[in-house]
């Protein structure tokens, strides 16, 4: 993937370039495209796009952190879209699911309790995106809950 392409997609059109906070913001990003995109569509439709974003930026992550030499650049925030993405798999679209969603995400994302912090050491993209993911399965398993929604 060229190094453009890769900061595009990495940072999500820059987002991941705004100040204070990046990976919040892109939650946010993501929690409003989720709600407003994702209304009386096909359910199967946001996992297929998410685990789209996910091998896409997983690749583009490789990319910028090849040219960058960091192994986790604050502003690749692809990782949070997918995970954001991740909590709101099968859920109604509504605002309770919308600010608890967010709120259990960036909890885990930000926190890292176990096995968030483990997935964070893989190396390359794949850290860099596994971490969220975990953090994402995390909060789905308990947005489930909170649903009445069986796993």
């Amino acid at each position: 993937m060229n190094r453009q392409a890769a900061e595009w997609i990495g940072t999500v059109f820059n987002i991941g370039k705004l100040p204070l906070a990046p990976g919040t913001w892109a939650s946010l990003i993501a929690t409003i495209s989720w709600y407003f995109l994702f209304q009386n569509q096909d359910p199967i439709l946001l996992p297929t796009v998410t685990a789209f974003l996910f091998l896409l930026g997983s690749l583009a992550a490789d990319a910028i952190i090849r040219n960058s030499k960091d192994h986790d650049p604050s502003r690749i925030v692809i990782d949070e879209w997918v995970g954001q993405w991740i909590t709101f798999t099968f859920m109604p679209v509504n605002l309770s699911n919308f600010v608890i969603g967010l709120t259990l995400f960036r909890f885990f994302d930000i926190i890292k309790p176990f096995p968030v912090k483990s997935a964070e050491k893989l190396s390359g993209g794949w850290g860099v995106m596994m971490d969220d993911v975990v953090a994402g399965i995390m909060s789905f398993i308990i947005l489930c809950i909170l649903n009445n929604t069986i796993l």
